[in-house]
């Protein structure tokens, strides 16, 4: 693709529009990359800056800069802190009534959008590739890009035909986009764009400030309550399997005082558009959620994610928690999980829609989930090994590494858990298994006869939740195998036979199911904020003063300035425009609209 001559220097746009003093990162060889003319595929974690690798080259280059994105709610957070930005950006999507319409059709044809967000499926039909024809296009960003690979966690059909913007648009540069790719999943985004011998940048995984907790689930609401105790005042998401799981925990919640509300695809459309506003526009709002909600949401300052039921995947996983700390401030994610959920899931997969080739993807990807679950290792170098970012250090901040897993010799029970399935006609779930290891005198395992059995009662000696615990991991590693089909129903697996033989041993993790008086699930002490006396104070003074010009514009406040660049005025008190000027996310066009303002209620304090 040939190089065209910069209408401004990426530096000088950072600096102009976004306020930023340097670019971080692979940001600056992304940018130059693409300004060349050449294609690139661009994994870059949640918060750091990823759209600016696709912004910047939109303003250097001649021609208007359009980005594919998956969601209304994305394209109208990117476009509302553009136009904020002082950059001339609009959105197509089908929430636009037809004036609105008209007027954005009508500024493409005059060359005076810089930036056009538009959803796939808009953008590749024939009115809008004849509308794109009209005006000169600087670049293609294909944001969320997992979602055009079916090894993604994600994937969506419409996705698979952006491959025609090659071969209508030759000369114009495409630069693929996303946190979330395996190995697999980024030879898939080149391979079905049909990208141009792309440039490939793998900024890591590795979010720092997020700590990982994983817990077997047992009282989901007390442990809940225990995460969630310490942050009442503060914003996150709650994700649950189902719809109903979203009503029963939002109604909980706010029967215990919090600020929660619901979020799901049965809700109606006014009910969901206004809980999303709430979220994005208030504090210590909490957002009890399907995992539809999430993506393209740009709040910075969401302090934790907890999942009630597990993800399908470690890469979802990896998404949903990435929806916390933005801001690269401490955040939170707890995982609670059970075998039950894990069988369901398996269920799940099973009977649902699409090509065997497909469910095998999501088995496999379940299967790791499962594995990452039961791993007594450091949950970040799991997490990030397996995106293929080996981290040769544990990470200190998941619950590996803060209360590491004792190991025990498990291979007397195991058998006993195994040769119990065995004799039971390996077609029951595991809560029976263990009421017959326990010597349960119920009903039904008299009626079964396994009363009878040599196994009834012969783990006595282990507690229930030490058996669940023994399960699990004994369906992580595939020494049970459920039958999705069969209601759950445990049959032995790959290497079973072998340990009832007495030919191997094995280990397992001591597994608990609720937070020990040493281990808690509250917040950690350690904060990079100075909270207290003046400080706490003036920002708070800041926020108010923030949320009216947000309110009187209908934009999130982080759309005004981030609490980073509140937290940064607050620490340095600027005592002048030339002071603030120095001050992280001010542009030209925030500088000039909210200066004076800002100097006045220092000055005033």
């Amino acid at each position: 693709m040939p190089t065209q001559t910069l209408q401004e220097d990426p530096l000088s746009v950072l600096h102009r529009v976004f306020g930023f003093a340097d670019f971080r990162g692979l940001q600056r060889v992304v940018i130059d990359t693409v300004n060349s003319g050449r294609d690139a595929v661009v994994i870059m974690p949640t918060g750091s800056g990823k759209s600016l690798c696709y912004q910047i080259p939109s303003l250097c280059r001649a021609g208007m800069g359009v980005v594919i994105s998956p969601l209304i709610a994305l394209m109208q957070n990117q476009v509302a802190a553009l136009v904020e930005a002082g950059v001339r950006a609009a959105a197509l999507h089908s929430g636009l009534d037809q004036n609105a319409q008209r007027r954005i059709e009508a500024d493409v044809r005059r060359g005076v959008i810089d930036l056009l967000y538009v959803a796939p499926e808009r953008l590749v039909g024939s009115w809008c590739l004849d509308l794109l024809d009209t005006t000169t296009i600087a670049l293609f960003a294909i944001d969320e890009a997992h979602c055009v690979s079916h090894w993604g966690h994600d994937f969506r059909p419409e996705y698979m035909a952006l491959q025609i913007l090659g071969e209508r648009f030759p000369n114009v540069p495409r630069i693929a986009l996303t946190a979330t790719a395996d190995p697999a999943t980024r030879r898939d985004i080149a391979a079905r764009l049909g990208l141009d011998e792309p440039a490939e940048f793998l900024a890591g995984f590795d979010r720092p400030n997020i700590q990982y907790r994983i817990m077997p689930k047992s009282d989901p609401r007390r442990q809940a309550l225990a995460f969630l105790e310490s942050r009442r005042q503060e914003t996150g998401i709650v994700y649950r399997l189902s719809r109903a799981g979203v009503e029963e925990t939002a109604a909980f919640l706010s029967a215990q005082g919090f600020n929660a509300l619901a979020y799901h695809a049965g809700l109606d459309s006014d009910t969901r558009a206004r809980h999303l506003n709430r979220f994005l526009n208030e504090d210590g709002v909490i957002m009890v959620a399907t995992v539809a909600f999430g993506m393209g949401i740009d709040k910075p300052d969401v302090r934790f994610v907890l999942h009630m039921d597990p993800p399908r995947s470690i890469e979802a996983y990896y998404q949903e928690t990435g929806r916390a700390g933005r801001d690269g401030e401490p955040a939170y994610a707890l995982m609670l999980y059970s075998m039950a959920d894990l069988i369901k899931m398996r269920a799940m997969i099973a009977t649902g829609d699409g090509a065997e080739a497909q469910r095998m993807i999501e088995r496999t990807k379940l299967e790791a989930l499962i594995a990452f679950c039961e791993s007594h290792q450091c949950r970040r170098q799991s997490l990030l090994a397996h995106f293929g970012d080996i981290s040769p250090v544990a990470c200190g901040n998941c619950d590996r590494c803060l209360e590491p897993a004792a190991t025990y010799d498990a291979t007397e029970p195991a058998r006993m858990a195994l040769s119990c399935v065995y004799r039971t006609g390996q077609r029951f779930g595991a809560g029976h298994i263990i009421d017959v290891l326990l010597g349960a005198d119920s009903e039904r395992v008299r009626q079964l006869g396994h009363d009878k059995l040599s196994t009834h009662g012969i783990g006595k000696h282990l507690p229930k939740s030490q058996w669940r615990a023994i399960f699990r991991q004994l369906l992580a590693r595939d020494l049970l195998v459920a039958d999705p089909l069969d209601h759950g129903g445990l049959r032995l697996g790959e290497g079973a036979r072998e340990l009832l033989r007495g030919d191997s041993t094995l280990q397992l993790v001591h597994s608990t199911e609720v937070p020990s008086r040493k281990t808690s699930l509250r917040r950690a002490t350690a904060t990079t904020k100075s909270q207290n006396g003046p400080d706490e104070a003036l920002f708070e003074i800041l926020r108010k003063w923030r949320r009216e010009h947000a309110e009187a514009q209908g934009v999130p406040p982080y759309v005004i300035l981030h609490d980073k660049t509140l937290w940064a005025i607050v620490e340095q008190r600027p005592a002048d425009m030339a002071a603030l000027a120095t001050i992280s996310g001010l542009g030209e066009r925030k500088l000039a609209r909210y200066g004076g303002e800002l100097i006045a209620t220092l000055r005033q304090y």
